[in-house]
């Protein structure tokens, strides 16, 4: 009679039933050590008189797995693989695609394998990194939303694409963002509108502490000088009309939720564009849209309808033109001019009241380009009337700064009043 190979596990499992058939053992206490039933013992025992010791051994073994995948399936699988647009594919990522996009299932374990033996991937040592103090998520949707840039060659030299302004929601993991021109106030400012638009407004935002969000102290100024000043930049303004709040972060790390999902980003989203031969800003913003973060989310982030949802309305009170741009205070003179940009304007006879000169009033300049002034609770019609004549400094007057939103002329505005006005979208996408 031909030998039985058996593991211990198997051979200890026999011990069991053995004791059993004697009778010294009960069929409960035999389930206990096997981590059976005890139905399932009373069975062994059935079948051990006809199979003998052979009853502990799996029918399988020597056998081929019902479920062992094909060698052309493999053959078909690593034909695709080593392509080029697939040479830096992971097995988990590699399995997601090669699923998605050519039908062919394969477990990313049974793939890891058929990669290392055909050269295609190599297992990484795996080293400790620094580990940053743990902060505990919020608790609702929209209750903390982190919002940051990720400065990236997206689209690996087939297109100018190079920011991605990116926002993440604290307690979820969803996630939401656009790829624009800069990273600079006015495309910042259309990204946070259409996420207001979406989703209403967040209670607080995390930022770093980039000179979009924050004006440096001056020489010598404390902090606390420095929050009686109230000083803000544009953004700032903008979220403290939107009655958001302002978180600013003092390292890297304190965005750690942030900056992994950029490291991720990184990785699966410059494949994703790659594999989609995408190769202008506007084809790559539609595929975020349409195909990127609906995956990404259901991938990697909780269901939002499990969280209270902390957003609040955007009310008819919220003008985002006039909320989402560059906004100053000027003088009226007393012929009711005013000066903004280097140009001059009047206001118009219609729109001229007493008690107007001296006075302040807001000045917008929208992203769309168009130029408003608002005073006492309405718009006034303004023309431009003409350049305003540059002072020249003496040699002996201190030097303007020329930190942004610190002093001196901000270049928030140029190019406004040089080129035709775009809508506010294709400022974002261009």
């Amino acid at each position: 009679m031909e030998r039985i190979a058996m593991s211990q596990e198997e051979r200890d499992e026999l011990h069991w039933l053995k004791r059993v058939e004697a009778g010294s053992m009960t069929q409960r206490e035999a389930a206990e050590k096997m981590g059976v039933t005890a139905r399932w013992v009373r069975k062994l025992v059935k079948r051990m008189k006809k199979q003998g010791d052979a009853v502990v051994v799996h029918g399988l073994r020597g056998r081929a797995s019902n479920r062992k995948l094909s060698a052309a399936t493999q053959r078909q699988a690593l034909t695709i693989l080593k392509k080029p647009d697939w040479h830096d594919f992971g097995p988990t990522f590699a399995s997601e695609q090669l699923a998605k996009r050519h039908q062919i299932h394969v477990g990313k374990e049974t793939l890891r394998g058929w990669m290392m033996e055909a050269g295609l991937w190599k297992n990484k040592v795996q080293t400790i990194e620094d580990v940053h103090v743990w902060r505990p998520r919020r608790t609702g949707f929209g209750e903390l939303v982190q919002w940051d840039t990720s400065d990236h060659d997206w689209l690996e030299g087939r297109g100018p694409v190079r920011y991605l302004v990116l926002m993440i929601d604290d307690a979820t993991s969803w996630s939401w963002g656009r790829f624009v021109q800069s990273d600079a106030t006015p495309q910042n400012m259309g990204v946070l509108w259409e996420y207001l638009e979406k989703n209403g407004r967040m209670v607080d935002v995390y930022t770093d502490r980039d000179s979009m969000f924050t004006i440096p102290p001056r020489a010598g100024q404390s902090k606390e000088q420095q929050r009686q000043a109230d000083q803000l930049t544009q953004l700032g303004r903008a979220m403290r009309e939107l009655g958001i709040g302002s978180i600013l972060a003092y390292s890297p790390q304190a965005k750690g939720r942030i900056e992994r999902s950029f490291r991720t980003a990184q990785d699966r989203l410059v494949k994703h564009l790659r594999l989609a031969k995408i190769s202008t800003m506007e084809a790559a913003n539609e595929f975020l849209e349409k195909e990127y973060w609906p995956e990404w989310n259901e991938s990697f982030a909780a269901p939002v309808a499990d969280f209270p949802n902390h957003h609040r309305p955007l009310t008819p009170q919220l003008n985002l033109y006039a909320i989402l741009s560059h906004v100053e205070e000027r003088v009226i003179g007393n012929d009711y001019t005013l000066s903004f940009a280097g140009h001059r304007y009047q206001i118009q006879r219609v729109d001229v009241q007493t008690g107007m000169r001296r006075q302040r009033l807001r000045m917008e300049l929208r992203l769309d380009g168009e130029l408003k002034a608002y005073y006492q609770g309405r718009y006034l019609a303004i023309e431009e009337c003409g350049a305003r004549v540059e002072v020249i400094q003496s040699k002996a007057s201190k030097p303007v700064r020329k930190d942004h939103n610190a002093g001196g002329r901000s270049q928030w505005m140029d190019g406004f009043f040089n080129r035709p006005s775009p809508p506010l979208w294709k400022l974002i996408d261009s």
